[in-house]
């Protein structure tokens, strides 16, 4: 792995291998997310995989929740392979789309919505 990788996080190693995450890869994936979250809060991380702020945002997330006491729902959607299910959510959610961007859903209802430099685990307490 090169130096830039290791900064920037060139190859997309840490979320694909990853256990924190439940993938949402069809409407069927994300109504069930949604669906779950009128048991419990839920929390979907929108990732552009080409995008190198993107990539630092998601491993920093990923370390934050592997340290964390709390161990909530958490949910993947690859916004390159699957746009139109971010836009559903936007439509749906009444959410505007942004990456990267962690959404908290609680009820059906995001409760949370952050991006960039602003998405934390604390936002899921």
């Amino acid at each position: 792995m090169s130096f830039f990788d290791k900064i920037f996080g060139g190859k997309e190693e840490g979320s694909e291998k990853n256990q924190l995450w439940k993938y949402i890869e069809s409407e069927e994936n994300l109504k069930k997310a949604i669906e779950h979250s009128f048991t419990r809060k839920i929390a979907i991380f929108k990732h552009s995989t080409s995008c190198f702020i993107s990539k630092t945002v998601l491993r920093n997330f990923e370390k934050e929740m592997e340290n964390s006491d709390q161990k909530p729902d958490l949910y993947f959607l690859d916004l390159l392979a699957h746009r139109d299910l971010s836009n559903k959510i936007a439509s749906d959610l009444g959410i505007r789309h942004e990456s990267p961007q962690l959404l908290v859903i609680e009820n059906g209802t995001v409760i949370s919505n952050a991006s960039h430099q602003h998405i934390s685990a604390d936002q899921i307490v």
